[in-house]
């Protein structure tokens, strides 16, 4: 007597005590049907739905596979990063069978290998990254990188198994650091904040003192020409007089004396000027005007 086995769209079924050859006779029949007595042993696998592998944790409540969650969930999630920081790194992979036939022929244990090979991807890939990278800005080239190397090693093993998704997690430091860690984190914003007020104060002070260069350099420049044009003008006026001085020189010195002693004079204050053979001298003095009245 034989049992019956409902087809159900999201299984597939694997006949493997009989050979091939029983297996396609059966298939082409559509039957559906086991022989009893041990003689044939139908493995069903979720070929259609996505599974999840956890690291470091478990969730309680929503189980996708057997293996889920690993045994000692505290030595997973422990690892060293390149800085050769501890860090404890939770992380979920999730993947399908997509080749029934090396799922359950090719290997012997492939939900345990890919755990086993997941976690030794994450391990590598940690071990290259700083922990600042691990807990912050890293995150996504981890996740990338790790999920690149854990199809690779499926696909060389023959695992039957496509990962679709990496996804880290918590990422903590130990229990034992986390004050530590904690005052790192700490100095490292304060760092970034005397960073960021530093170049506030850069970008306030340095275009000041740009503008007042420039408007120096303005002023300099402007300086600069009038001078240049005051010297090229005497130039010219002192050639003129050159020139009129080589057609007339003693008209042009006596012109020239006349003009300089007309501007210095009036500047000299009162002069008296008194005749040598003049011999009562304080009747003639101007006593009564005061000093800088005769400057006119």
């Amino acid at each position: 007597m034989a049992d019956y086995t409902p087809p159900d769209i999201k299984l597939n079924l694997k006949l493997p005590s009989l050979g091939w050859i029983a297996a396609i006779f059966i298939g082409i029949l559509l039957l559906h049907f086991k022989l009893p007595f041990g003689i044939d042993v139908v493995t069903v696998l979720p070929t259609r739905r996505q599974l999840k592998l956890e690291f470091g944790f478990a969730t309680p409540g929503y189980v996708t596979n057997p293996i889920q969650a690993g045994q000692e969930p505290d030595e997973e999630k422990s690892m060293v990063t390149g800085d050769l920081n501890a860090a404890l790194v939770e992380w979920v992979v999730q993947y399908r069978i997509e080749d029934p036939s090396q799922y359950l022929f090719d290997v012997r244990n492939p939900g345990q290998t890919l755990r086993d090979l997941s976690e030794a991807a994450m391990r590598e890939v940690v071990g290259d990254r700083t922990v600042d990278e691990l807990i912050t800005i890293g995150r996504q080239d981890i996740e990338v990188e790790a999920l690149a190397r854990m199809q690779e090693l499926s696909k060389r093993y023959h695992l039957g198994i496509r990962v679709d998704q990496v996804q880290l997690k918590n990422v903590n430091p130990p229990s034992q650091v986390q004050a530590s860690f904690n005052e790192v984190n700490k100095a490292q914003q304060d760092r970034e904040n005397a960073i960021n007020i530093a170049n506030g104060e850069y970008n306030n002070v340095v275009p000041r003192a740009k503008g007042q260069a420039d408007e120096t350099i303005r002023a300099a420049e402007g300086y600069r020409f009038k001078r240049v044009n005051e010297a090229e003008g005497d130039v010219a006026a002192f050639s003129a007089v050159l020139q009129q001085y080589i057609k007339a020189p003693e008209i042009t010195r006596s012109r020239l004396y006349l003009e300089t002693m007309g501007e210095i004079l009036p500047q000299t204050g009162q002069k008296i000027i008194v005749d040598e053979s003049l011999r009562q001298l304080l009747p003639v003095l101007p006593l009564s005007i005061k000093p800088g009245e005769g400057r006119q």
